[in-house]
């Protein structure tokens, strides 16, 4: 009998060890492969660094290891490679390409035969940091592949978020006895972990729904405030000179409120109001167009709402703007705003309640993040939002970010081809400014 407990006892610790030190064994160094795009790929899912073996001239073995070692000991996800300048690797979309084929998020650094340029996910770092860090590294025009590599990679460690890939497998010292000492802590602690992760999922539920409750006024001041635009302009699908064009533009409006009522009403996380905000963007652009119509004036075109407040309705115009100590950035403006601009007033900015007072909604907490997104989509939010409280807020906190392009999973995590290639653009032409500016998102130049 005792015989027969210890069997059922010791057969599954002997397989986890098996497997763990399978995994050990694929993880192994192994910067050098064949090479090609796949090739590259692959090898950087199973460790930080990749050298190509016709760029092994540029930069040794012993120099890809020190600096996998240095990357794994971070634990942060940067993926480095060294690459020549050939046809297996179009250096148009090469950054892009490479993260689609790797799958996940991550800071990616690339040296293309004697060019460098980066891209990273911006839950990982900002895209304004990785142009900022690539321009420095380029500037400094080390005279080795290997002080270029180590100067990227010693800044991009510190302000990387996240972590090391699962598929890395463990550090360099990771081990037969590593792997047994990891199986028995794994058999002894499985059910402390357990019960770890079930107190961090009531603490995450308990703040969504205080994050959900103090959305909740604020959403439903904007449904308000768009039912009050219905009233007031007072259509009657009836009226004189009212043709079908007009009808369906006000049918259009009339589905968006009832649909950002039923999404707010069957909100049950904060990422949920998204729906509800983008709704009154579409119904407040179907009220802009009918009001266009009724007057003979042409319809306007499709562009987003003022950025200061989207119950202003749909901007007019393009406007230079920066948030106090912040870079100036091009934002969407209403005709009034882009007046008060002009004139060198403050816009009427949207404010919500924070514990220090009302404030722009861009200075208050990341529950605000999904009601931004719903309004303006993730193509556009980053660029707005860069530099400000709510901007930097969304890229530190996983629970927000999601429904805004930041891709929800946090650095080391599968993402697939799930990105915003804009993120992993950028020319490789070596000019010693980083090389961004050519915008089509590769080196820069053909074979």
């Amino acid at each position: 009998m005792k015989t027969a407990t210890r069997r059922v006892l010791i057969g599954p610790v002997l397989l986890l060890l098996a497997a763990l030190l399978a995994v050990a064994t694929v993880a192994a160094p192994g910067a050098y492969a064949a090479g090609g795009l796949d090739e590259a790929a692959a090898a950087l899912r199973k460790g930080p660094v990749y050298v190509d073996p016709r760029a092994s001239g540029q930069f040794s073995a012993s120099q890809a290891d020190a600096l996998a070692k240095k990357i794994k000991d971070s634990g942060k996800p940067v993926f480095v490679a060294v690459l020549p300048r050939t046809s297996d690797y179009q250096p148009r979309t090469l950054l892009r390409d490479l993260r689609t084929k790797v799958g996940i998020s991550g800071v990616y650094a690339v040296e293309l035969g004697t060019a460098f340029n980066a891209g990273a996910d911006p839950r990982v770092m900002p895209r304004s940091a990785v142009q900022n860090l690539v321009g420095a590294v380029n500037r400094s025009r080390y005279p080795t592949v290997a002080e270029r590599l180590n100067s990227f990679v010693d800044t991009a460690v510190g302000e990387a978020r996240g972590h090391a890939p699962s598929s890395w497998g463990g550090g360099a010292g990771f081990d037969t006895g590593t792997a047994i000492g990891i199986g028995a802590l794994i058999v002894i602690g499985g059910g402390g972990a357990y019960a770890i992760a079930r107190r961090n999922r009531r603490r995450r539920a308990e703040e969504e729904r205080a994050a959900l409750e103090e959305l909740r006024v604020v959403v439903d001041e904007d449904i308000t405030a768009f039912g009050e635009e219905l009233d007031r302009l007072d259509f009657d699908p009836g009226e004189p000179g009212a043709d079908d064009a007009m009808r369906a533009d006000y049918a259009h409006a009339l589905d968006a409120y009832e649909d950002a009522k039923s999404a707010m009403a069957a909100a049950e996380h904060p990422g949920d109001v998204r729906a509800v905000t983008k709704a009154l963007e579409d119904g407040r652009f179907s009220l802009a167009v009918l009001a266009a119509r009724r007057e003979g004036k042409p319809v306007p075109e499709r562009r987003p709402p003022c950025f200061f407040d989207p119950r202003h309705g749909p901007s007019v115009a393009d406007a230079a703007w920066a948030p106090p100590g912040g870079a100036e950035r091009t934002v969407p403006v209403c005709a009034a705003d882009r007046t008060r601009l002009d004139e060198g007033r403050e816009p009427l900015a949207r404010t919500v309640r924070t514990p220090q007072g009302d404030r722009p909604y861009w200075e208050a907490g990341p529950a605000y993040a999904p009601w931004a997104g719903g309004y303006f989509g993730s193509g556009l939010l980053p660029g707005l939002l860069a530099g400000t409280v709510l901007g930097h807020l969304m890229m530190s906190t996983p629970a927000y970010g999601a429904d805004l392009g930041y891709q929800g999973a946090d650095g080391g995590d599968v993402t697939g081809a799930d990105f915003n290639p804009d993120d992993f653009s950028g020319g490789f032409g070596g000019g010693g400014d980083g090389g961004f500016g050519g915008g089509d998102g590769g080196f820069g130049g053909d074979f």
